[in-house]
């Protein structure tokens, strides 16, 4: 399967390293607009076609899927132009910058029987995948909130602010494993450095009172990726940055027995055994492109397909209308 990458700058130079180490895919050209970059793609890729026109790669009649690792404002005409040129495509978080957009671009690659899959790596991650399992089994139980920080130092972007930035990869994540559609959204942040919001912070309310809350952050002086699930059986920890014992799971919990009358309530605590799960251990973006191209092949589609990263960007959006009012609750 023959792939042209647009964009070689922070991401796209581990899309191409995994796609041209994977069995069944094959790197035919690059476009980058940044001539340091261009120049890396040659030192790098030698054997590979470098050019500064993404069009070379999207009308070439070698290329079988394109990937497209560039900033969101880009992605829905370089997805479009892809698709009608009869192209799969594979383009990075978030989908688009509108619901209009990717629902457009479904719908074009419906009518030309083509894939989309949205990069939303961390799905393809051991840990993700262990979480997934443990909650298909019933392990947590009942599930009560999700709680998910993710902040550093940086890097700031131009063109959009931390929520869009930071969130689709909780976004994805929570999506894919409660498989339940919000019902509402709040939103609130703040400008501090420039003309987008670089501290945010994104509460979802879900149906069966589960809560879902993002943080995300540009401006924390140390780097944290933290996820907390909380179930009425069990709950879990997911610490992205150890070494060892990422995912940790507490068997602890709250059971509460309400006696006649308004005033009279038992509460007992639960306080079992922790443990640590063996995780997968795999690179989830060589994981990711692989079932891209064995989508591709069996004419399956991805899981994290443009439905998905539509999702997100719904959510996105919502959050956006919220931001913009001061904390407003919008509903999906």
């Amino acid at each position: 399967m023959n792939f042209g990458v647009i964009g070689f700058g922070y991401w796209g130079p581990n899309v191409v390293r995994n796609l041209t180490a994977l069995d069944g895919s094959h790197v035919v050209s690059i476009a980058e607009l940044s001539e340091k970059a261009r120049q890396r793609a040659r030192k790098a890729y030698p054997g590979i076609h470098i050019t500064a026109d993404a069009n070379e790669i999207i009308s070439s009649t070698e290329i079988d899927a394109i990937a497209i690792i560039t900033p969101v404002w880009t992605h829905y005409e370089l997805a479009k132009a892809a698709l009608e040129n009869g192209k799969h495509v594979f383009v990075e978080k978030p989908f688009t910058s509108t619901t209009e957009q990717g629902e457009r671009l479904i719908e074009l690659a419906a009518k030309k029987n083509l894939k989309i899959m949205v990069d939303h790596t961390f799905l393809f991650t051991g840990a993700v995948k262990k979480i997934s399992q443990l909650m298909n089994e019933g392990t947590l139980g009942k599930l009560y909130y999700y709680d998910s920080t993710r902040v550093n130092l940086g890097l700031f972007q131009h063109d959009i602010n931390v929520l869009w930035d930071l969130a689709p990869h909780d976004l994805s994540i929570m999506d894919h494993l409660i498989r339940s559609t919000p019902e509402a959204v709040v939103a609130t942040g703040q400008k501090h450095l420039s003309e987008h919001e670089d501290v945010a912070y994104m509460t979802l309310y879900f149906p069966d009172s589960v809560i879902a809350h993002i943080n995300v952050n540009w401006l924390s002086p140390v780097k944290v990726r933290m996820t907390l699930i909380g179930g009425e059986k069990r709950m879990l920890l997911w610490n992205d940055l150890v070494a060892d014992e990422k995912l940790r799971v507490y068997d602890k919990g709250v059971k509460i027995d309400s006696r006649e009358g308004v005033y009279d309530m038992l509460v007992s605590y639960r306080s079992g055994d922790m443990w640590s799960p063996q995780l997968e251990q795999i690179e989830a973006l060589r994981e990711e492109l692989s079932y891209f191209v064995d989508c591709v092949s069996s004419g399956r589609d991805p899981h994290n397909d443009g439905h998905a990263g539509l999702r997100v960007v719904k959510m996105l959006e919502a959050a956006t209308e919220s931001l913009n009012k001061k904390g407003a609750l919008v509903r999906l």
